[in-house]
């Protein structure tokens, strides 16, 4: 019981730290008055996070020839990371939380849902079937209804 507890609980508590991070980036563009330098503490902040936890876990650095055979686009992710961060600086505040996660939600399930069908980047592919179909069109239903 406990190992499908714990994942299910910590994956909640996930998804609860974004609407954390969001309104404490919304405020903090506020209190700068900059977008661009409240999402950049919010990456120095997590860099420091990520190296203490490398620390802790004592994983080594990765050697040059590791990195060498990684797809150039595999190294992208801090890319759309700024991108979720600079959208949701601006956006928050205009949405309010519960639209902008709601929102978020049904784009990361299309976009996911996409991915899946087609099993892009590596993925393993899984078709769009009914239930699936059911489950993203019950989502933006969701969010329509949270939006109004």
């Amino acid at each position: 019981m406990l190992n499908v507890l714990l994942p299910l609980t910590l994956a909640a508590v996930a998804g609860a730290s974004i609407v954390v991070q969001q309104v404490l980036n919304a405020n903090l563009r506020v209190a700068l008055n900059s977008a661009a330098w409240s999402g950049f503490m919010s990456y120095f902040v997590g860099i420091v996070c990520m190296a203490l936890l490398a620390l802790a876990l004592r994983d080594p650095i990765p050697s040059a020839s590791v990195a060498e055979r990684i797809p150039w686009w595999a190294w992208s992710g801090g890319l759309f990371g700024a991108i979720f961060i600079g959208l949701a600086i601006f956006l928050v505040p205009q949405l309010g939380a519960a639209t902008f996660i709601a929102l978020l939600v049904a784009g990361q399930m299309l976009a996911s849902v996409a991915f899946d069908h087609f099993g892009w980047m590596g993925l393993t592919q899984r078709a769009l079937d009914w239930p699936r179909a059911v489950g993203v069109a019950l989502l933006i239903g969701g969010v329509v209804l949270i939006r109004r």
